[in-house]
């Protein structure tokens, strides 16, 4: 089993992987920034060391700074978490070329996986749909033309070599599809260093669902699918598991789809294969996620696995304590994700200190967050800060319970987004399961009108 461990992000993230190295018996090692420096974890890890000011680019994404720190320190593992640096090949590279594990696939996969052409390419090769896609490589703009008039409007622009909505652009008409290039190669290069981009058809009002898989070279297993169709500008902001709308032959496909592709590329550790449904069931690859996903608490919930400690054992050379007839789904689980925003301004970011804080209980639920009362929330990071996940034997009575744990929840001196969420709870067409990744575009006026009337009644 690896010895100790240095966790190369901050907070809920860092949290999570902290405590699961902990019941391992692995040593820990968080890294922080000056504007991190009175997080929780800091305190509860077994060492914990400074390594820049306040921004990324000199802390978390500083590759040669945590690689130094991890090898003065005594590291034999690096556990990349989510965001930052977990899907960068360079990183994962020279955490290898130091003699140190890295805790994820190798990096030719997390290279190849994450050029989403090559991607596609190879999961065209294994029989797997995916959506027409044509990569933008020095054409004129009569031949662009060409390209989108041949995959049909609309079409979607994405970035080549990063996810998370960073760079996606939908376009209807040949009318605005130069300026949305320009946009979209800009936002690539400013989040992934690459402006390079691809053209894909958009499919209408898809479902976007996901499978989590789990290899160690001999065994390859999946622990069934998450429902993350609601997103707000391409982010999610809502999970659940298992998908009650789709149908059992639907669902054997994706399994295989994504068992087939871990096994096409000799796949080791977490990672997620993410598709789009549409209203007929058919199902195109949209990516995979080469690390562990900030949703794997869903899965966790009604599968009762911690993936993090099967990610330990895995980088350890032990292999998963769990074969495929193991891993059973009992009950529905839903994640709300907390965000540090303020709905009725657009969502901007909320940043401040926290003046109170009381979190949810009970049977079940879940607050995921490394915050506490007198903690400064700073404006240099993603504004997720925490996550509700509850699990009942229903959907019905999870969506329930996840009302009463927002309801509990009362976070005082930054404006978060859980009365937004909390309004989507109520929704008829939520609670149908009558959603896609339109959703909140399509409601977000109805859902904020909903927020501000509960808001008024309380206040």
């Amino acid at each position: 089993m690896i010895k100790k461990v240095l966790i190369a992000n901050r907070g809920e993230c860092a949290l999570s992987i902290l405590r699961s190295a902990k019941e391992l018996g692995i040593e820990t090692l968080v890294i922080y920034s000056k504007a991190d420096a009175y997080q929780y974890y800091i305190y509860i890890a077994d060492e914990a060391v400074c390594i820049g000011d306040k921004f990324s680019k000199d802390t978390y994404l500083n590759m040669d700074v945590i690689i130094t720190c991890a090898k003065e320190r005594g590291c034999d593992a690096i556990h990349p978490g989510y965001g930052f640096l977990s899907e960068s090949y360079e990183f994962a590279k020279k955490v290898c070329d130091a003699g140190i594990i890295f805790i994820g696939p190798s990096p030719n996969l997390i290279k190849l996986m994450g050029d989403k052409i090559g991607a596609k390419n190879l999961m065209e090769d294994i029989k797997v749909p995916v959506a027409k896609a044509h990569s933008l490589d020095g054409e004129s703009e009569e031949e662009i033309l060409k390209i989108c008039d041949k995959i049909g409007y609309p079409i979607i622009l994405k970035a080549r070599s990063g996810g998370g909505g960073k760079g996606m652009r939908r376009v209807d008409s040949p009318e605005d599809l130069f300026h949305k290039i320009d946009l979209s190669k800009a936002e690539a290069k400013a989040s992934f260093g690459d402006e390079r981009i691809f053209i894909e058809k958009f499919i209408e009002n898809p479902r976007h669902i996901e499978v989590q898989v789990l290899s160690d070279g001999n065994k390859v297993l999946h622990l069934y699918e998450r429902e993350c169709s609601l997103q707000r500008n391409n982010q999610k902001i809502l999970e659940e598991a298992p998908c009650n709308f789709i149908s059992d032959e639907l669902k054997g496909k994706l399994y295989k789809a994504s068992l087939d592709c871990v096994r096409a590329t000799g796949y080791l550790g977490a990672g997620t294969v993410e598709f789009l449904v549409d209203k007929d069931e058919n199902f195109y690859f949209c990516e995979m996620n080469t690390r562990l996903q900030v949703e794997h608490a869903v899965t966790e919930m009604i599968t009762g696995l911690d993936i993090i400690k099967e990610q330990f054992r895995i980088a350890s050379g032990l292999g998963l304590s769990i074969s495929q007839d193991d891993v059973k789904v009992s009950g529905h689980a839903i994640e709300v994700r907390i965000n540090a925003v303020d709905p009725m301004k657009d969502f901007t970011p909320s940043s401040g200190k926290i003046n109170f804080l009381f979190t949810p209980g009970g049977m079940d639920t879940r607050f995921e967050s490394a915050i506490y009362k007198g903690l400064e929330i700073p404006i240099y990071y993603d504004s997720m800060i925490g996550k509700i996940i509850v699990k009942d034997q229903r959907r019905l009575s999870a969506i329930k319970k996840l009302r009463r744990a927002i309801e509990e929840t009362m976070i005082d001196g930054i404006e978060t987004n859980l009365g937004f969420m909390y309004s989507i709870l109520f929704d008829l067409d939520f609670i149908r399961g009558n959603i896609s990744t339109n959703f909140i575009k399509e409601k977000e006026t109805d859902l904020l009108k909903r927020m501000k009337e509960v808001r008024d009644n309380v206040t």
